[in-house]
């Protein structure tokens, strides 16, 4: 599981981004200002699969942050700027950072843009694991025990929600949402099932008593 580090003083946006990282696989801490934040790098440096850094801190700057970093390490930045701030970003990038985003930012922009940078950097964990089923990423292929096994483009999306989501529920709507683009046309509730159908024949040892995709009542569906 990738290691993010948030550097952040805004205490909602370190909420709703811790919990929207955690919900999308990665394993992710937080500090707020710029002391803490090298502190953090000096002592737990190798453990860090990338750095999320805010310009404005309460005790400094990101700047100061981005340029202890690079200078001792070759984790990834990538900035969070002000909307319209070229300034922060020209700087961020002449002193080493990755990539910026500015605010607001669409949670699934920076998703892509995290995974483009530890993509970039030779970070990024390649091949996911649900059970033993293994996805490898790079070369877009799915093996069960070994064996390849066949996905349309839709069902291999669907296997990459659940296997980046790793022992959360996630809801019908939640999935819907992610998969709706994938098949190029509007994916219904009744399509949803039809899919995990699918899907579990392809992956289970027993369909009828799934252990990889599991159903939570009410709620939805849980992987691992």
């Amino acid at each position: 599981m990738d290691k993010i580090l948030l550097v952040e003083d805004d205490k909602e946006i370190i909420r709703n981004l811790t919990a929207f990282l955690k919900e999308e696989g990665f394993d992710t801490d937080y500090v707020s200002g710029q002391k803490a934040a090298i502190d953090y790098i000096e002592n737990k440096g190798p453990k860090i699969d990338i750095v999320l850094l805010d310009v404005s801190l309460a005790d400094g700057n990101g700047f100061a942050v981005c340029s202890a970093i690079k200078q001792t390490t070759d984790i990834p930045v990538i900035f969070l700027t002000a909307s319209g701030d070229e300034f922060s970003v020209v700087t961020g990038l002449d002193m080493g950072a990755d990539d910026y985003i500015a605010k607001p930012f669409r949670p699934r922009e920076l998703i892509s843009r995290i995974k483009n940078v530890l993509r970039r950097s030779g970070r990024i964990n390649t091949v996911l694991e649900l059970g033993d089923v293994k996805i490898d990423t790079t070369a877009g292929n799915v093996t069960k025990s070994g064996k390849e096994v066949i996905l349309s483009a839709l069902e291999y999306r669907l296997l990459l929600i659940f296997a980046n989501n790793k022992g959360n529920v996630l809801s019908r709507s939640r999935l819907l949402d992610e998969i709706w683009d994938v098949a190029g046309d509007f994916v219904n509730d009744n399509t949803l099932t039809v899919y995990i159908k699918r899907l579990r024949e392809k992956i289970e040892n027993d369909p009828q008593k799934p252990e990889i995709i599991k159903t939570v009542r009410g709620m939805g569906y849980r992987a691992g």
